[in-house]
């Protein structure tokens, strides 16, 4: 469920999300702050949900969480391998949430895997929802539900960024200074999150 339409359709508009954990059965709950839209029905700002394939599409979804670390060397970028579709491209640290973890734990997980850093988790500030039909890296058809939280987090003692998970799907990691990061090749999702959190 893309909660910004589930809400959307409630007459209600996503403004801050606050806080994601597991619910008693081990489901993902979400608590947002929300106003009331007062337009019609439909996807927020008139997106259009990509057409229903044929039986054929293997629905997936994955939940996942990130953060927008900051330190005094900058904020920290960690590049995609060719397991990827975005090889070379770089993104914000952070993975799929695995079963029975609580996000904050994936993000402080994720961000030692991927770069080796030990941080101070914020608070939650961003909750991105893509849906999209196409072929999956391992060539299947797939209806796929991509849901991205987005946490603040300081790296107090930052070091040289090291990649543990050899072999996944990040190639290097980096901090990139404030003033430069608009230089690098940011997917489109980790450019407008840096745009809204740090512009």
């Amino acid at each position: 469920m893309d909660p910004h339409t589930a809400l959307w359709n409630r007459g209600l508009s996503l403004t801050r999300p606050v806080r994601a954990q597991r619910g008693p059965a081990g489901e993902l709950v979400l608590l947002v702050h929300a106003t009331p839209h007062g337009r019609k029905r439909g996807r927020p700002g008139g997106r259009q949900r990509p057409e229903r394939p044929g039986s054929g599409a293997v629905r997936r979804q994955r939940v996942a969480a990130y953060a927008i670390t900051l330190s005094d060397r900058g904020v920290l970028g960690t590049e995609f391998s060719a397991r990827t579709h975005v090889p070379g491209q770089w993104g914000l640290p952070g993975g799929g949430v695995d079963p029975g973890e609580e996000p904050p734990e994936t993000v402080r997980r994720e961000l030692m895997e991927e770069a080796g850093q030990r941080v101070d988790l914020g608070l939650l500030i961003d909750v991105q929802s893509d849906h999209w039909v196409g072929t999956s890296p391992s060539n299947v058809l797939e209806d796929f539900h991509a849901l991205r939280l987005i946490y603040a987090a300081d790296c107090p003692e930052p070091t040289d960024p090291v990649v543990h998970d050899v072999g996944g799907t990040t190639s290097a990691a980096a901090w990139i200074p404030l003033g430069r990061w608009r230089e690098w090749r940011w997917t489109a999702g980790a450019r407008a999150l840096l745009e809204r959190h740090l512009g």
